[in-house]
């Protein structure tokens, strides 16, 4: 069944981008089986991340998003309709009932994706290949989520997307090209979460451009 929901989700993310942008996907290998709970964190540029990710990760994964985000016509009602963990950033409990619904998947060996630095970056600098969006400090709640879990970190570099649906211009998308790299597992056991942030993030810089980390 969840394979299932993921296929929907991925088809209708493939439909609505792929004629206009491509994805090269880095480190396959390093993905966990479509069965071996884990929590995938990804840098967030744009509202492309969550098409790029639908589209091009190919494992049956739950994304612990926005509930506005659930908004987001065709994509979002599927990702709700699909059981993907909504949070209200102002509401307590809704925060209590993420950890709540986190663990229950993981424990039912499922993946789910988070975006540690909580939203969309805002923060632009230039480089030598153009402007880039700078990613933001991370919060803990990803990696606090893996430790009580027992499962590994997986982190996941996305290049490109907010240069191609920059913030506050949702409605458009230009042609062009994004990078996804998936990076080697960082286990969780026995390891302070703020020391497995610190890698995890390291580990996504390393595939940006430079000064936009």
């Amino acid at each position: 069944r969840r394979a299932g929901e993921h296929a929907v989700n991925a088809f209708w993310a493939s439909a609505s981008t792929m004629p206009l942008y491509n994805t090269e996907v880095v480190g396959i290998e390093n993905l966990p089986g479509p069965k071996e709970p884990c929590v995938y964190v990804a840098n967030h540029q744009s509202y492309l991340d969550i098409y790029t990710l639908l589209t091009w990760l190919p494992r049956p994964f739950k994304f612990v998003s926005k509930t506005s985000n659930f908004l987001i016509p065709i994509v979002g009602w599927s990702m709700y309709l699909t059981g993907h963990v909504g949070l209200d950033r102002m509401d307590r409990r809704s925060q209590i009932r993420l950890i709540n619904d986190c663990r229950r998947l993981l424990e039912n060996e499922a993946q789910v994706l988070l975006f540690p630095e909580g939203t969309r970056t805002t923060t632009w600098t230039e480089g030598p290949a153009g402007f880039h969006p700078v990613m933001g400090e991370f919060k803990k709640g990803a990696f606090s989520i893996a430790k009580k879990a027992g499962v590994p970190i997986v982190p996941i570099s996305l290049v490109g997307t907010g240069n191609l649906m920059p913030n506050g211009k949702e409605g458009l998308l230009f042609p062009g090209s994004t990078k996804m790299v998936i990076h080697p597992r960082i286990e969780t056991k026995d390891r302070d979460p703020s020391d497995v942030q610190k890698e995890a993030r390291a580990a996504i810089a390393s595939a940006l451009p430079p000064g936009s980390y």
